[in-house]
C-alpha cells in the first residue's frame, strides 16, 4: 500500500510541475501561501524530525498538536524544563521554522468547578509556554455540549472562559483561538461569541470542513460573517463513504474547501494555512511521509 501511494504522489507532483510550469505567467514566488501543518499528522515524530521535515518539505510553520502521542506539551521531553524549550526553539529558528500554533484540549463549555478549573488551568500552562517559545497562537474549542446543560448556558461559560484565558495572557504577545468544532460550527453561534468576547487578543481557528461538512454551509458565507475574527486556518477534505466520513488528501474529496481557501485569499488572509491530517485519530490513514509531502 505505501510503495503504490507513493508511485502516486510522484506521478502527481510531476503532473502539478508541469502544471506549474504551463502557467508561467503566474507568479508563484509573490503570492506563496505561508503552509504548517498539525503533528496530528506526525503523532509518533520526535521533535526534531517535524521541523526537519518541515524544513525540507517548503513548509514555514508548524502547529504543535501533541508530540509522539502525548498531548500535554508540558510533559514532553521537547518543552518539560527551560532548558528543553530553548533548545526547542533554537532548532525552529534554526532551521526556518515557526512555530505559529499550539494546540491544547481545554474545553471551556464545562460548568463543573473542578472539570472546569482542569481545563482552564492546562490552557494557562500553553499560554505560558507559547510565551516562551514566541509562538502567537494557543487553540482551545468546545465539543459536544452536555445534554443536562441548555445550550446557551455553554455558550455564556465558552465567553466567560475565553474571557478568563484572555485576561491571562493580556500584556504579552500570545491569541487564545477557539477552533470551530464540535457543537460550535454554525456561524451565527460563532458570531454571537466572538461579539460577546471583550478581548483584542481572542479570534477564532477556522476549520473550514469541521464547519462544511456538518452545517453544509457555504464557506464563503461563513467567511463574511466571520473574516474580522478568523487568525488561523485548518484545512482538511474529506467524503462520505457508506455514510461514514472518510478523509482525503487535499482535492481528492467532496467538501467545499477550496471556495473557503479563495475566499480567504481574496479577503486579504495573511496568516497560516495549516494542513490537519487526523493521523492521531484516525490509524489507518496515509502515513505522514506521504500526507504531509503531499500538501
Amino acid at each position: 500500500m505505501y510503495n503504490n501511494s507513493r508511485r502516486n504522489f510522484i506521478k502527481t507532483t510531476a503532473g502539478l510541475t508541469g502544471l506549474a510550469f504551463a502557467l508561467g505567467s503566474f507568479d508563484f514566488k509573490k503570492r506563496k501561501p505561508l503552509l504548517s501543518f498539525s503533528t496530528l499528522g506526525c503523532p509518533d515524530w520526535t521533535y526534531p524530525t517535524i521541523v526537519n521535515f518541515a524544513a525540507a518539505n517548503g513548509y514555514s510553520g508548524i502547529e504543535i498538536r501533541g508530540l509522539q502521542r502525548e498531548l500535554d506539551l508540558s510533559k514532553s521531553a521537547a518543552f518539560n524544563n527551560k532548558n528543553n524549550i530553548h533548545a526547542s526553539r533554537k532548532l525552529a529558528k534554526e532551521k526556518g521554522i515557526n512555530i505559529i500554533a499550539l494546540g491544547c484540549s481545554a474545553q471551556l463549555h464545562h460548568a463543573e468547578v473542578t472539570e472546569r478549573k482542569r481545563n482552564l488551568d492546562e490552557a494557562k500552562r500553553f499560554i505560558d509556554l507559547a510565551h516562551q517559545l514566541n509562538c502567537p497562537y494557543i487553540r482551545v474549542f468546545p465539543n459536544n455540549f452536555p445534554k443536562d446543560q441548555e445550550r446557551n448556558r455553554s455558550i455564556d461559560l465558552i465567553v466567560e472562559g475565553l474571557d478568563e484565558l484572555s485576561d491571562f495572557a493580556k500584556g504579552g504577545s500570545v491569541c487564545v483561538l477557539m477552533e470551530t468544532h464540535g457543537d460550535v460550527v454554525w456561524s451565527s453561534d460563532l458570531e454571537t461569541i466572538m461579539k460577546a468576547v471583550e478581548h483584542s487578543n481572542t479570534g477564532l481557528v477556522w476549520d473550514i470542513h469541521n464547519m462544511w461538512e456538518i452545517t453544509k454551509e457555504a464557506p464563503l458565507a461563513a467567511y463574511e460573517k466571520l473574516k474580522k475574527y478568523i487568525r488561523h486556518v485548518h484545512i482538511k477534505d474529506g467524503k462520505t463513504f457508506e455514510g461514514k466520513l472518510q478523509y482525503t488528501l487535499l482535492g481528492k474529496g467532496e467538501s467545499l474547501i477550496f471556495e473557503g481557501i479563495d475566499a480567504l485569499h481574496k479577503g486579504g488572509y495573511k496568516s497560516y494555512y495549516s494542513f490537519e491530517w487526523e493521523k492521531m485519530w484516525f490509524p489507518e490513514l496515509e502515513e505522514p511521509e506521504i500526507a504531509l509531502a503531499d500538501y
